[in-house]
């Protein structure tokens, strides 16, 4: 068997860590050609030492010159800075890219792996958020391969037929139905928010992810990114998109048919299990993941959201409605606010506002390009920036 050859961007991170542990119980399989982190150089230089990759990517020279020492002898070449990103995501050696590095910074990567017509197993949602008709105009013109990471989006695309040609209405398609946790506050009285710490809001009850992303969760802002990415991903309408509230995570999303049919995919709460199913695609394969119990989970519910308690939501409808560069305007946004939020400056309820702002202050226009979308990037980070700075001065 010719083994899959690998990038893995993002590697120190929950998605790249699980990455690799589906990767280490197949050595017959995979072959990892190069890792990339940002500050964890202790994790990354363990993960060197354990796959022995070609090469390391961090992100500047000094942690470069310190990662190299102390893998001297290993054989692993280590690079740093942006284009040493893009670099290694499209190595004509390597067969597939995990996608996982998160927010902006894994855009220019990812879409790198695109031009190179690679194998993309998509975790990073804030390419297609923000880029989303630039990114499948690429994908397409290509020949690449997305694969999408996300526990929901991994779960309709196997719910949805083999082969499935991106056309929702000639499949007999209705809907889409993503499912949401709700999140560490889905239950918390809304007067008490105020007042949440940054820990407590990475405390999520079902999934180990890191902060930002655990923060996103607690806002919804997560699924609302969910939602565009789906649009992009399946080529859907937002009106064939809802979302569920479905507190055990255990049916991780639905396709509604017009016959009236409900495919879902259902499992453990365990991000090996989508990891692994891409990489093998169309292939299964042992994932680590132990099988779902059904006496052990008793009972699923389902809730509609409140878009009162989770209003970032209801943001993300409205930049997908208004599309162009709205999309990448919530989301320099929300990075700029929940950044904010987990430095102390900013409190937890004022994240929605300062998106909502910022939305408010950027004017959307149409995004052709990556430079468009960059440039709406900045719009978006200088406008949140600026709310953040009225917010902090009015405490």
């Amino acid at each position: 068997m010719t083994k899959q050859r690998l990038t893995i961007l993002g590697a120190t991170g929950s998605i790249g860590a699980s990455t690799l542990d589906v990767v280490g119980r197949h050595p017959d399989r995979f072959e990892v050609v190069a890792l990339t982190g940002h500050r964890r150089l202790d994790v990354l230089e363990a993960q060197c030492r354990r796959h022995r990759p070609r090469y390391a990517v961090v992100g500047d020279a000094a942690d470069a010159r310190h990662l190299a020492t102390s893998l001297s002898g290993v054989g692993t070449e280590v690079l740093a800075g942006p284009q040493a990103l893009e670099h290694v995501a499209s190595l004509p050696e390597v067969d597939a890219v995990m996608a996982a590095i998160v927010g902006a910074a894994g855009l220019p990567p990812t879409l790198a792996a695109v031009r190179s017509g690679k194998r993309i197993l998509l975790a990073n949602k804030e390419a297609l958020v923000m880029a989303g008709a630039v990114f499948m105009a690429e994908v397409a013109r290509c020949g690449a391969t997305l694969l999408p990471i996300d526990s929901e989006h991994n779960a309709v695309f196997q719910s949805l037929p083999f082969g499935f040609d991106g056309n929702l209405r000639s499949s007999g398609v209705r809907k889409i139905l993503l499912t949401a946790s709700g999140g560490p506050f889905r239950t918390t009285p809304i007067d008490r928010l105020a007042e949440v710490s940054p820990d407590q809001a990475c405390a999520h009850p079902n999934w180990v992810m890191g902060r930002k992303i655990s923060v996103d969760s607690a806002t919804m802002m997560n699924k609302g990114l969910e939602v565009i990415e789906a649009r992009w991903l399946f080529n859907a309408a937002p009106e064939q998109i809802e979302v569920v509230i479905h507190p055990q995570s255990i049916i991780h999303s639905l396709v509604q048919y017009v016959d009236g049919s409900v495919v879902a995919e259902l499992g453990n709460p365990d991000m090996r299990t989508p990891i692994a199913h891409a990489l093998a695609y169309p292939e299964r394969i042992d994932s680590g993941v132990a099988s779902l119990d059904l006496f052990e989970v008793l009972q699923l519910n389902f809730e509609r959201p409140d878009l009162h308690r989770f209003p970032c939501l209801a943001l993300a409808y409205r930049a997908l409605a208004a599309g162009g560069s709205a999309p990448a305007v919530l989301n320099a946004a929300n990075e700029v606010a929940v950044s904010a939020f987990l430095d102390g400056t900013l409190p937890f309820l004022r994240i929605a506002d300062v998106i909502s702002a910022s939305l408010d202050g950027v004017p959307s226009r149409p995004v052709a390009d990556l430079e468009a979308v960059l440039a709406a990037d900045a719009d978006g980070r200088a406008a949140a920036r600026q709310v953040v700075e009225r917010f902090t001065k009015s405490r």
